[in-house]
């Protein structure tokens, strides 16, 4: 197997060493996270940190980029409080990807991509038209990681809304039946294919499958 070490990795121009470790540690989830400024601007951009932090109560976090430049996304849930977390689909990558360019605050992705908004009844906060799976999300707490000067962004779902053909009898989502998609890296997009799921794995006992 090739090797690098940690002295070969640090010696590596930029966009090599970006590249290689942020496809080393595998496949990541693909999401659009919406805000809205007080001027009333919706800011869309896509992450590949979103995590699932606990579920009871319902709690996700992401990682924003140091905070030294503009961040759009940060500045807007300080001010408001909330955002969405929309699930990016096979038809929808070219655009999804666009949202990392870098626009002035006052320009919205969605008025330089064919993505969408979607408004729901009583929530300011928009989502992305046709995302099969969407999360409204409140701000409840922030560390910053002073390794790197990045920042853990802690948030509670508020609301879940999903295509009900992805429900299993159990509550589990399926979502390669509505083609959401990965990320491997800092650009590349994979469309993952369920292989098996399996019964909850207990000491000295059989892995059995569930489906």
């Amino acid at each position: 197997m090739k090797n690098f070490t940690k002295d070969e990795i640090n010696q590596m121009d930029k966009i090599r060493r970006l590249n290689l470790i942020n496809s080393c540690t595998g496949y990541k989830s693909a999401n659009l996270i919406v805000t809205k400024s007080n001027l009333g601007i919706s800011n869309v951009a896509v992450f590949s940190s979103v995590t699932h932090i606990g579920s009871n109560p319902p709690m996700v976090s992401f990682i924003t980029r140091p905070l030294s430049v503009k961040r759009d996304t940060y500045t807007n849930i300080k001010e408001n409080g909330y955002f969405t977390i929309n699930h990016i689909t096979e038809n929808m990558i070219e655009d999804a990807h666009h949202t990392s360019a870098n626009y002035d605050s006052d320009i919205s992705e969605f008025d330089k991509t064919n993505l969408e908004e979607e408004y729901k009844t009583d929530i300011e906060i928009p989502f992305v038209k046709n995302s099969p799976v969407q999360l409204l999300c409140k701000y409840i707490n922030e560390y910053h990681i002073i390794e790197n000067d990045t920042v853990h962004i802690i948030a509670s779902v508020e609301n879940l809304f999903f295509n009900e053909d992805l429900l299993h009898k159990d509550n589990w989502l399926q979502l390669d039946k509505a083609k959401v998609v990965t990320i491997n890296g800092l650009d590349g997009y994979a469309l993952p294919v369920l292989v098996n799921r399996f019964e909850y794995a207990r000491a000295d006992k059989p892995t059995k499958s569930s489906l």
